[in-house]
């Protein structure tokens, strides 16, 4: 097992690895960057080194300020997080190289499954479903561009191959506007990325986002956990997630557990990674969409599902521990869901709302939890994303608890949660909580624009 871990990153999973580092009996280092010197996870941790100035270029993404600060630290192993450096193919050899564990997959992994295309072909070829698309990048200048776009289908998503988080990514409904969907696609990607790549793939109109956490080890062992539903989304970006989903049955959760234990085989994966896949509700067919080679922002659901505690297991896994259960080992004991709360205005189209909490109070009580780096005095910053916590209630499976009174709880909760100082999500997400079409289990990806659109405009 390792003896001191550095965490490259900052915020509230910087503090959720000191904690399960600090139960493991292992020693921590936090780096930060000067404006955050003050955050919690510089005062949990046992050493902290600054690495630069505010600007994640230059701190949190720089590096040689990282390698050297585990160098002069003597930590053994560095701990991504998420975002950041987390699937940086070139931060895990420089790792490597410097003899520094690198707690995530192999370079090789994040490389393939950092490629769209290549990751599409890949998990093709292993009987992973895909959805119709390219098998190679595509351009304007392609001089059999709109047979290939008529052969997969309207409505088509321009996708980049190096993207995430909703950039570079394209709608077109119609063969006219095909060209200039791939340019502006192509434009955004290459300023997101530094590669404008692009591809074609057929768009499904309002699925059901679905996510599948895997875990593999060095010894070739591989589990996969029930699904989280993230279907409520802004952009592209996940606000709400819960598991198991109210639109997945026994049977098929065991069809995409086996596709995602199949898509992390393929790439001989040995960490937590999450397999996405969309879900057309009518067939019941999935299809793959990506995997996320590192811990998910979203993975407190599938702890307080399970009672795993997945930051441990991914240390463990790091160390080269085998893995001491199976997929059949792993069992639904609650519903849970969580709601992202972030500085952030949605009276105001989700207007970034930085600075100081002049006041904060946490909910608690059965089956509430509360991952977090604030605090009342606390100023966040206007240098980085506006996650302040993640609120996680979750009650028991089955008879006595479930989905229904999941909600309710959260309803509590968010009524408990107290921030004064700066504007958040927190109302939104009651708004969330009480419509219909949600305590339905009606959701699909443009639940936002459909139902709650003229209550998030400017």
């Amino acid at each position: 097992m390792f003896k001191k871990i550095l965490i490259a990153n900052r915020g509230e999973i910087a503090v959720r690895v000191v904690r399960a580092c600090r139960e493991l009996g292992i020693r921590t280092v936090a780096v930060h960057s000067d404006i955050d010197r003050s955050s919690l996870h510089v005062r949990y941790a046992d050493e902290s080194v600054c690495i630069g100035p505010a600007t994640a270029a230059e701190s949190y993404l720089n590096i040689p300020a990282i390698i050297s600060a585990a160098e002069i630290t003597g930590a053994d192993a560095i701990h991504p997080g998420y975002g950041f450096l987390s699937e940086n193919t070139h931060f895990a050899e420089v790792c490597e190289s410097c003899h520094i564990a690198f707690i995530g997959p192999s370079k090789d992994a994040i490389r393939k499954m950092g490629d769209k295309s290549e990751a599409r072909k890949i998990m093709g070829a292993y009987g992973v479903p895909i959805i119709p698309g390219t098998e190679s990048c595509i351009s304007v200048d392609d001089k059999n561009l709109f047979k290939i776009a008529k052969k997969i289908g309207y409505p088509i998503l321009v996708k980049a191959k190096a993207g995430g988080g909703g950039k570079g990514m394209r709608v077109v409904q119609e063969a006219n506007f095909l060209k200039d969907a791939i340019v502006a696609a192509t434009t955004e990607a290459k300023a997101a990325f530094g590669n404008g790549d692009v591809y074609l793939e057929r768009y499904l109109n309002a699925p059901r986002h679905i996510e599948v956490q895997i875990l593999g080890d060095t010894h070739g062992n591989v589990v996969s956990f029930p699904e989280r539903d993230c279907s409520v989304q802004r952009r592209h970006q996940k606000l709400i997630e819960e598991s198991p989903s109210p639109m997945v049955s026994d049977s098929l959760r065991k069809k995409m557990g086996k596709a995602a234990r199949l898509a992390a085989k393929a790439v001989k994966y040995s960490t937590v990674g999450t397999v996405e896949f969309l879900l057309d509700e009518g067939s019941k067919d999935f299809f793959f969409i990506e995997m996320n080679t590192r811990i998910q922002v979203e993975h407190p659901v599938t702890e307080m599902v399970t009672g795993i505690d997945l930051i441990k297991e991914q240390i463990r896994a790091a160390a080269g521990e085998k893995m001491p259960f199976d997929s059949d080992d792993i069992q639904i004991r609650h519903h849970a869901m969580e709601c992202r709360i972030n500085a952030e205005d949605p009276a105001r189209n989700f207007m970034p709302s930085p600075g100081k909490i002049t006041n904060l109070i946490l909910p608690g009580g059965p089956g509430v939890r509360v991952d977090t780096h604030m605090y009342t005095g606390y100023t966040i910053p206007t240098y980085y994303d506006g996650l302040m916590a993640k609120l996680i209630c979750a009650t028991r499976y089955g008879r006595g608890g479930g989905r229904d009174h999941t909600i309710r709880r959260m309803r509590r909760a968010l009524d408990e949660f107290i921030v004064e100082g700066v504007k958040t999500t927190i109302p939104f997400h009651r708004d969330v909580m009480a419509h219909e079409a949600f305590l339905k289990g009606d959701v699909q990806t443009d639940f936002i624009e459909k139902h709650l659109a003229a209550s998030t405009a400017s």
